[in-house]
């Protein structure tokens, strides 16, 4: 084998992985995403081959074999008569009566007749083709044959020496197997029950699995489910039932527990900031003191603000919330600062979320915006599965590298780490934490308007 050679076979072959592998893709965009359709499709399926199979394979090779046993049979019945007609032409009449009692045909002889014009054929016919090709193979002479119709009778002529013609009729079920329509309709009709009960019982073993899903979608998203989720259906979808149980009590115990050690922790420390605060209180207004009371009250946003974030707000119930009056209020606070802000509402303004919470998801991300851009920009659409919040603004930005740094607790992009000027490093972390807490997600890329783009999406 040549380079050549060599090369373009592996140039086909290659080719040939190619076509293969998106023929793979496009057959499994085909066939439905749901587990109950491709369930029924991996019952139908194999049901629908074997039909075939049996139809075009067994009951067309016993269709044919026992219509050619029957139309041999009638052709050598005529074959009879002809052959008595033949050696005994005085007793026609004798020989056409023993056909009709003793042949079950129904014949007759036409003196000086001529056979008709050939018909045209049937596209299908197992009957016409098979009749004929007796009827030329026994008796070989000119002939003419009507199988066409519903009516259960068929005609055969047969042109005899001296210009006469044998004019036959014979019942079409002793020539034809027509019967076999039954063994169809059994067929059929038990495939059809047999689909039926499958369906049935697939519902009856992925309803189990839905109630999980819609149960883990609901904890998800930190809705409290419309029924209390239990275990059902097969042994395998109940462990997996017990085992979302079980993690969602552990989830909830641990968030229980993290939220009492914190409150305790919060009222300890308050305790003690409530303190330092009366102490300065009575120390009365000495300059030497103003930093230590800026101290204790930025000690004070920052325990406000790691009590946010260890909380969540996850408590709190899912409840409507209008997203134009949101806007609104964040558009008014955008004036009193002298910032520019314009929005886009596309779809319903109303929203079934944990209102207080989303109203500090979207609050953060506002706040920041006024901190350090002149101008936002906000689009919010309310698709039927999706609801999408971009903001736009025109400020510094963030590098594509600490993107995902700036969601992590107390991070904070500014080295000197002021914390009057930037916070407690809590905000965006504090917005992520409630977008996943809903089931969604926020993201950061680059604004058309030169700075930060922060999107918001959640489902609906």
């Amino acid at each position: 084998m040549t380079l050549r050679q060599a090369l373009g076979r592996l140039k086909y072959r290659r080719i040939s992985w190619i076509d293969l592998r998106w023929f793979s893709r496009w057959l499994r965009r085909q066939f439905p995403t749901g587990l109950f359709a491709r369930a029924l499709l991996i019952i139908i399926l194999p049901i629908l081959i074997l039909q075939t199979v049996l139809l075009f394979v067994f009951m067309e090779r016993h269709w044919q074999m026992v219509t050619q046993r029957l139309s041999a049979a009638v052709t050598r019945d005529i074959a009879v008569v002809i052959d008595l007609l033949d050696t005994y032409p005085q007793d026609e009449a004798r020989t056409l009566k023993m056909a009709t009692t003793k042949l079950g045909l129904t014949a007759t002889l036409e003196k000086n007749g001529e056979l008709p014009a050939p018909r045209p054929k049937p596209f299908f016919s197992i009957l016409d083709q098979l009749l004929s090709d007796e009827l030329r193979t026994q008796i070989k002479r000119p002939f003419w044959i009507d199988t066409v119709g519903d009516s259960p009778l068929i005609e055969i002529r047969i042109q005899l020496d001296g210009g006469k013609v044998l004019r036959i009729f014979a019942k079409r079920n002793q020539a034809y197997a027509s019967n076999t329509h039954i063994f169809l309709l059994w067929m059929f009709g038990t495939s059809l029950v047999l689909i039926i009960i499958a369906t049935l019982f697939l519902r009856g073993q992925i309803r189990p699995i839905l109630s999980l899903a819609e149960a883990a979608e609901s904890f998800g998203k930190g809705q409290k489910p419309q029924k209390e989720f239990s275990p059902r259906g097969a042994d395998e979808i109940r462990r997996a039932g017990l085992a979302f149980i079980l993690m969602r009590e552990r989830i909830e115990r641990q968030m229980e527990q993290r939220t009492a050690m914190l409150a305790g922790v919060s009222h300890d420390l308050r305790t003690i900031l409530t303190r330092f605060k009366l102490q300065l209180a009575l120390a009365g207004d000495n300059p030497d003191l103003e930093p230590l009371n800026e101290d204790v009250e930025a000690m004070q946003s920052m325990l406000e603000g790691y009590m946010a974030f260890a909380k969540g707000e996850a408590e709190e119930n899912v409840a409507p919330f209008s997203l134009k009056e949101m806007l609104e209020k964040i558009s008014s606070d955008y004036r009193l600062h002298g910032k520019g802000f314009s929005y886009m509402l596309e779809g319903d303004e109303q929203i079934k979320v944990r209102p207080n919470a989303f109203w500090r998801l979207v609050g953060n991300l506002a706040v920041n915006g006024r901190r350090y851009a002149n101008t936002m920009h906000v689009e919010a659409r309310h698709g039927s599965k999706w609801l999408t919040i971009v903001f736009d603004d025109d400020g510094p930005g963030i590098p594509p590298e600490s993107r995902d740094d700036v969601f992590k607790p107390f991070f904070r992009l500014d080295e000197a780490r002021n914390q009057d000027a930037s916070g407690t490093g809590l905000g965006l972390a504090i917005a992520r934490d409630i977008a996943r807490s809903h089931g969604g997600n926020v993201t950061l890329g680059d604004s058309p308007l030169g700075g930060l783009r922060a999107t918001i999406r959640i489902p609906v």
